[in-house]
């Protein structure tokens, strides 16, 4: 490189050379030419640049002397726009990613902390104070975890305010059934973590909807054989757990989020 000395503009940078041979070569041969239109002219210069970058330097051989053995091969990935999204260690140790409302692990740690993540299409990275704390393959799958092991408080015997003696503790002091149900749920993870958040959320509804209905809604989950949130809080919401056995004319039908009610064809 020999840029143009600071200061005094008595001369000027190699590179601005360039500027003067592509107008000799592209400009110079189609001044006189008529174009009737826009692409006429973009397939004119785009032949004549090809023949520019196919003309081989004169009296200048650096690229084959001293540059070419010093390039480095190009990326093998594609390059990834990234996104950025801020988020707080929930107590599961476990972070959400809204946009495709999934969990990643984060060490236990920095449960409480305010992380920084950088996603792209493929990658997932968390970061706290600018230090890479977990890193992962992105996952689309909606209400899906990722979990790193090591990442969470069960596996080094840490004791966090969310842990499964406080809820089944707590489930046991509301009924019997109840325990069962949440235990069922926390059998049902990979890691107990994974279950916290529903266990909060079916725990919570004896102060919104009363303990006896929480109790008859855990009921009819078990009946139909569903153990998580969203069955408890659709019972709920659709005054299922009120309905006598002798009031169901059909039977029982199986809960899923597929299956339309009369409010979808009206």
């Amino acid at each position: 490189m020999l840029p143009a000395r600071s200061l005094k503009p008595r001369d000027k940078s190699l590179v601005e050379n360039a500027v003067s041979i592509v107008y000799s070569r592209i400009y110079a041969p189609i001044r006189d030419k008529v174009f009737h239109s826009l692409q006429e002219l973009n397939v004119a210069v785009t032949d004549l640049l090809e023949v520019h970058n196919n003309t081989p330097f004169q009296k200048r051989e650096r690229f084959e002397q001293e540059e070419k053995s010093k390039l480095m091969p190009l990326a093998q990935d594609r390059y990834e726009m990234k996104n950025f999204r801020y988020a707080t260690v929930m107590k599961n140790s476990h972070i959400h990613l809204s946009d495709d409302k999934h969990y990643y692990s984060i060490p236990y740690r920095f449960i409480g902390k305010k992380v920084k993540m950088v996603y792209s299409a493929s990658r997932v990275s968390v970061y706290y104070n600018k230090e890479c704390i977990a890193f992962y393959k992105r996952d689309i799958k909606q209400y899906g975890y990722t979990t790193t092991k090591e990442h969470l408080p069960s596996a080094h015997q840490f004791v966090s305010d969310w842990n499964p003696d406080k809820f089944l503790s707590w489930a046991a002091r509301i009924d019997p059934k109840v325990k069962q149900y949440i235990t069922r749920i926390l059998e049902g993870k990979t890691y107990p973590e994974q279950a916290y958040r529903s266990c909060v959320g079916i725990l919570s509804q004896e102060k919104k909807v009363g303990k006896q209905r929480l109790i008859d809604a855990v009921d009819r989950a078990i009946h139909y054989g569903a153990y998580n949130y969203k069955i408890i809080d659709r019972i709920l919401k659709g005054g299922l757990d009120r309905l006598k056995e002798e009031d169901e004319k059909q039977g029982p039908l199986p809960f899923h989020e597929n299956i339309r009610g009369e409010e979808s064809f009206r």
